[in-house]
């Protein structure tokens, strides 16, 4: 079967594509690799989504999400890597390891995976200790001191989880200051159980069969400490998940996909949207506006084909 239009990617931009497609009537193919839901669906608490003025869980929202596109007839395949993609003049072929699927046109919202710091201990403990999701781990921690590397949003919405369960987060910040938002920070601050660590690096994370400790250094005195922490959450930034694709569409140096005001790559008719788009500003509703319009301009092209 040939569809009109494939999305690589189950997260809130490739669902949002799903939507505004199968709403139109255009054959839609959503494939996503893991479990529909992306980063978002990590996340305990999300507050800056509208529509939701109590604040939603990540995984209800894109359960939410998930739900709509099934209403309007999109085929969604989870559990489906895409290894390749081959453009010609005739069409769009998206490879997985099992099979092969044709579009006119392809939708990118493959998204971003957290980065590793790549430090002594970081790979010999990872889920001993060492873990990049709080909403997934932060149970297992009931009880004890913990560490959380970065304080972006990311890191001090995690931290925020992990404060029902632990007895202390140690938050430890690269930068001279935290970047998350205000909000965040002050009620984080007013814990009795998190400490903040600013303008220190990580050296390592120690310890026999599971994580015992951290050593961090001071950036400017160049001290090193010891922190005895069971468990450690890296909240370090985010690369894009786009190695399928090089060689294939224009990237800026980061390896994140350029795109036109309508979402379209240095390729015809592959769009990109969400997190793996070259950007500033990487949020839910930005994703979602983006998948919106990347649909819109498959519509009208597909309209003046006549196809559609």
């Amino acid at each position: 079967m040939r569809y009109d239009v494939i999305i690589i990617g189950g997260g809130p931009a490739g669902l949002t594509a799903a939507i505004y497609t199968s709403r139109e009537k255009m054959s839609t193919l959503l494939l996503e690799k893991g479990a529909c839901g992306g980063l978002p669906a990590r996340t305990d608490r999300i507050e800056n989504y509208p529509g939701f003025p109590d604040g939603v869980s990540g995984m209800d929202l894109m359960n939410r999400f998930k739900e709509q596109v099934g209403k309007f007839g999109a085929e969604l395949l989870e559990i489906k890597e895409v290894e390749t993609i081959s453009p010609d003049e005739e069409k769009i072929t998206v490879k997985t390891s099992e099979a092969e699927y044709c579009a006119s046109t392809v939708i990118i919202a493959s998204g971003s995976v957290p980065k590793t710091l790549d430090i002594p201990g970081e790979k010999e403990f990872f889920g001993k200790g060492v873990s990049y999701c709080a909403t997934c781990d932060g149970p297992f921690y009931r009880g004890k001191d913990v560490a959380v590397i970065g304080c972006g949003n990311s890191g001090l919405q995690e931290g925020e989880a992990l404060l029902r369960h632990v007895k202390s987060v140690s938050f430890i910040e690269f930068l001279s200051q935290m970047t998350a938002e205000k909000i965040l920070q002050e009620r984080l601050r007013k814990s009795e159980k998190t400490k903040f660590l600013l303008n220190y690096k990580l050296i390592s994370i120690n310890g026999k069969e599971n994580v015992q400790s951290i050593i961090i250094q001071d950036r400017q005195r160049a001290e090193k400490k010891e922190i005895r922490v069971s468990g450690v959450f890296i909240y370090a930034g985010f690369l894009p998940n786009s190695e399928f694709l090089k060689g294939i569409v224009e990237m800026d140096d980061s390896g994140y996909i350029k795109t036109g005001q309508d979402m379209q790559t240095s390729v015809p008719h592959i769009y990109a949207v969400g997190d793996v788009r070259s950007k500033q500003v990487r949020q839910i509703d930005v994703a979602c506006a983006e998948a919106t319009i990347a649909a819109i301009s498959i519509r009208n092209y597909l309209s003046k084909k006549g196809t559609v």
